[in-house]
């Protein structure tokens, strides 16, 4: 149907209204309270969420401890402030993290015995080359970011970095499973290495590096395969249970060691007796003070002003000595 009227149906709806004859609007029925709308959310199949929020969440609270220790590392190597934080962790695939990954760059691969699986560990050259500049003796002042593979030389510098990342990733990772985290391959075409299938959901964890004016991004790729025997240990109540360990029997070793070294005081009270000022004041050489404990009793032997042990008043030798004959209470009399 048109939308325009002619001439002849304007007319005939004026003559209409003035005559009166239009026919009256019925009244609207009262409208139906409307169906409360629905919220949808796209499902993309291409890109599952294989890794719950709790359990991110708790990958994130890991990696930003790792964050802190790197970043303390990475300034005492540099002897200069290194900033490290977590900006970014979601899921992606394999094929989506490759490509969003500059070419060349720092690509390094991880082995995480005895977990199955390789580990993705890169450092943006934005970065890398400031710490190499920095490592021989620059000053980072209007430096050049060249776009071309790195060097032997330079992969043998930012080794350096990269053992200080593994050694932190293998401290935090510790509270969470005993796993040994190192250094298996480098590569400057991150396309040339696929460590699992393109559509192969990963965590990809994006971490900020600030040194001085400089800054970069290092990203940590975990595969889905890697942390799948991890997830229960991710949720949330199970983190805070597991995350106070126990410590190695090795720091308590240590910690024994360092104890036999301390030295204490120790005190041997024959007796206790009470007397006035004038007697105090009154002592001479050879008076002798008598006590109500019985001279065949133990006397009571203090550590650090805690009653310890009992034992009995010798000789030893060209020295006064007492020999302990067993343990006493903290409230034994004196």
């Amino acid at each position: 149907m048109a939308d325009v009227l002619d001439q002849t149906e304007v007319d005939a709806l004026l003559s209409a209204v003035d005559s009166g004859i239009g026919q009256q609007m019925e009244p609207e029925a009262p409208s139906k309270p409307r169906a409360r709308q629905q919220e949808i959310h796209t499902y993309d199949f291409k890109r599952p969420e294989r890794v719950s929020k709790d359990q991110m969440r708790s990958l994130e609270a890991i990696h930003e401890g790792f964050a802190r220790n790197f970043g303390a590392s990475l300034s005492a190597f540099l002897r200069t402030i290194v900033e490290v934080r977590v900006a970014t962790i979601e899921q992606l695939t394999y094929s989506e993290f490759i490509h969003s990954l500059p070419n060349p760059t720092c690509f390094n691969l991880l082995s995480a015995s005895p977990l199955e699986g390789q580990l993705c560990l890169e450092i943006s050259p934005l970065i890398v080359y400031p710490i190499i500049d920095r490592l021989l003796g620059g000053s980072n002042a209007e430096l050049f970011i060249p776009q071309r593979p790195l060097t032997a030389i330079e992969w043998r510098l930012v080794k350096r970095i990269t053992d200080r990342a593994v050694a932190c990733l293998n401290e935090v990772w510790s509270s969470l499973v005993h796993v040994k985290f190192e250094l298996t391959e480098t590569e400057s075409n991150p396309h040339l290495v696929q460590i699992v299938a393109p559509n192969e959901v990963v965590v990809v964890i994006g971490l900020e590096l600030k040194m001085g004016t400089r800054a970069g991004t290092m990203t940590l790729c975990i595969p889905f395969n890697v942390i799948e025997p991890l997830l229960g240990r991710l949720a949330t109540q199970s983190w805070f249970n597991y995350h106070r360990r126990e410590s190695p029997p090795s720091q308590a070793v240590q910690i024994r060691r360092n104890i036999r070294l301390a030295a204490v005081e120790v005190r041997g009270f024959l007796a206790t007796s009470t007397m006035t000022v004038t007697e105090l004041l009154n002592l001479q050489p050879g008076d002798i003070l008598t006590t109500d404990k019985p001279a065949n009793s133990d006397v009571v032997l203090q550590v650090e002003g805690i009653n310890k042990f009992a034992g009995r008043v010798g000789k030893f030798r060209t020295h006064r000595a007492i020999k302990i004959t067993r343990k006493t209470d903290r409230g034994e009399e004196m």
